[in-house]
């Protein structure tokens, strides 16, 4: 059996989207009322992170029996609450998933579960509610269009921090004008939002700034209002000045920066306060160092916390403004915003939903294609992630001309430059198609290949190991580039074994010749070539278990008596003492080692 490179970071995927859809939405019909919560369950675990799944579910016509469970009266709340959370997870997908929402009346079946008074269940339409007000899609006018929804919304602030969050977000997405700013400011949005500045959340606190933000733009009244204010005795412009501390994030400075500046504008804060004045100034002269400054330390934060990373994207307009920073003119904030990046990156789930849906890897390789070695090692590193086998982003980069790319960053005089262009070269190639080795085979050529192989970089010759043996890897495709590069591989898996190496490139090396040995015409270059098969010999009697292991490997694939020639390779190798090393290992103390022996015995005996 051949073995692939484990890729940096890889983990489960979601199979394809399949028939099974259509079994996800006949279980919302079932008479049974606790199969169909199960079947709302399963539904939501099938579509987190899974677009395709999400656009099937809808065309199959989940949403209105969906919506029809989450306004029955006889419907659970339990039932209830898990239908709110499918339905926000189907409008977290893409634009069109949020206008079939909005076609099917999904804001007013949501409106009306806020008059239940089981807060969970408040707390998933509201969840909802915010990701469709949020959608560019969505028209704000949906919000006004009942008199009663917004001082409702008003008393469901004192229910919990989640309701806050929630209610204070679709608030500041849907005040686009003074009529909104009115309607809000006339039910008592400045009073009501006024403490939550105080909250021990950091998402509640930046939601009602953002609220007064977008309450105080070009409006007198609203300003004039927040000057007296008080919170916790103090006053609502001394609370907006500590939010523009450096200690502070640097969304909240700018937000807190606007709300002061909105309010100088309608005269409501005089316009020679010091402590605001050389704030704004401040900010204007080194906003380039703001943005490098916050860059930074997003990607120190989510550099190994997978919920920082989740909460940092999640984060209004956050990955906008990453993206955006890759276009910036000052180099420093452009090196910033990528690394920052590549440190996100390093969420799985991210790959699969952020970075696909803000189609991150457009202007990475933009990025790519002309810019300061400093970028280009972050930025390469950062295309590794997105051409792991489970990325969606993989298919389009590979049309847009990587593996070019790619090839030319192997032949960079930096080393870190071509440690990173074989390393993404060995993703791509990790379960690909026969087209894409063949691409990649092209378009690096052996000549380089091998000059890789013999690179004084460790990293670099690891790399190509690990390439070479992804190429090597589906019995077609290794029959296939046996016969067209088989002596120049042999070649340098005969030199590799024979050189001062350490045990890891060994390991690696044996592990191509066992893939080698997978091959239906290609284990034949390893069975005539007698000087291989002493060194596997060698290897399978090392003091190094791993070697051991890896020589293991490749008899018991030369060995199989299910394939064709079987007899003829078992005698030979018995006749080279194979089979009496073969029982020693099998009294191995290692217990992996001495099971793979035993496997192979058996081989000879059936």
């Amino acid at each position: 059996m051949a073995c692939l490179l484990e890729t940096p970071i890889r983990m489960s995927v979601l199979s394809e989207v399949t028939a099974s859809s259509r079994h996800y939405v006949d279980r919302l019909f079932d008479p049974d009322p606790q199969k169909v919560l199960q079947g709302v369950i399963d539904m939501k675990n099938a579509v987190i992170g899974n677009n395709k799944q999400k656009a099937n579910l809808i065309v199959l016509g989940a949403v209105p029996r969906l919506l029809y469970l989450l306004q029955q009266e006889t419907s659970s709340t339990e039932l209830k609450t898990e239908c709110a959370v499918v339905l926000g997870s189907l409008a977290m997908g893409t634009e069109n998933n949020v206008k079939s929402l909005l076609d099917c009346h999904i804001i007013p079946a949501l409106l009306q579960g806020l008059l239940s008074p089981d807060l969970k269940f408040i707390e998933a339409c509201l969840r909802c509610l915010r990701t469709i007000f949020t959608s560019p899609v969505t028209p704000e006018e949906l919000l006004y269009t009942d008199a009663t929804v917004i001082p409702h919304l008003m008393a469901l602030l004192s229910r919990s921090r989640y309701t806050q969050e929630y209610i204070c977000q679709i608030f500041s997405h849907c005040c686009k004008g003074p009529d909104h700013q009115t309607i809000l400011f006339n039910h008592g949005a400045v009073q009501n939002i006024a403490h939550l500045l105080t909250s021990l959340s950091y998402k509640v606190r930046m939601q009602a700034l953002k609220c007064f933000s977008v309450l105080a733009f070009e409006n007198p009244q609203v300003s004039m209002t927040l000057v007296n204010v008080l919170v916790d005795g103090e006053l609502l412009p001394q609370i907006f000045v500590k939010m523009l501390q450096r200690d502070k994030p640097i969304e909240m400075q700018l937000t807190s920066a606007k709300c002061l500046t909105y309010m100088c504008r309608a005269g409501a804060i005089r316009t020679d306060d010091n402590c605001i004045v050389l704030k704004l100034d401040h900010d204007l002269k080194h906003a380039h160092e703001l943005r490098q400054a916050a860059f930074k330390l997003y990607a120190s934060l989510g550099a190994n916390d997978e919920d920082i990373r989740k909460k940092i994207i999640e984060t209004e307009n956050m990955m906008d403004r990453i993206v955006t920073g890759l276009s910036e003119s000052s180099v420093k904030v452009r090196l910033a915003a990528v690394r920052c990046l590549h440190s996100l990156s390093r969420s799985v789930q991210q790959l699969r939903t952020s970075f696909q849906d803000h189609a991150v890897w457009k202007p990475l390789m933009k990025v790519l294609q002309n810019a300061p070695d400093e970028i280009l090692v972050v930025a390469s590193s950062m295309l590794c992630n997105l051409l792991l086998e489970f990325s969606p982003s993989k298919e389009p980069i590979l049309e847009s001309g990587a593996v070019e790319l790619l090839c030319g960053l192997t032949q960079s005089e930096n080393p870190a430059l071509r440690v990173n262009g074989i390393w993404a070269l060995m993703n791509m190639a990790f379960q690909a198609e026969q087209k894409i080795k063949a691409d990649i085979l092209r378009s690096l050529s052996t000549e380089q290949l091998f000059r890789l192989l013999s690179d004084s970089d460790l990293n670099v010759l690891m790399k190509t190991l690990g390439l070479l043996r992804n190429l090597l890897s589906t019995r077609p495709h290794i029959d296939k580039i046996m016969s067209t590069h088989g002596k120049q591989i042999m070649q340098a898996v005969t030199l590799i074994l024979e050189g001062e190496h350490n045990i890891e490139v060994k390991e690696q090396t044996l592990c191509i010749l066992a893939n080698i040995a997978d091959g239906t015409t290609a284990k034949e270059l390893i069975m005539t070539n007698d000087d291989i098969l002493q060194k596997i010999k060698y290897y399978m009697g090392h003091s190094h278990v791993k070697l051991q292991l890896a020589a293991m490997f490749c008899i018991s694939n030369l060995i199989w008596n299910e394939e064709e020639g079987s007899q003829e390779r078992q005698d030979k190798l018995r006749d080279m003492g194979i089979v009496d090393i073969l029982h020693k290992l099998s009294q191995s103390p290692d217990s992996n080692l001495c099971d793979k022996a035993k496997t192979a015995l058996q081989q000879y005996l059936a």
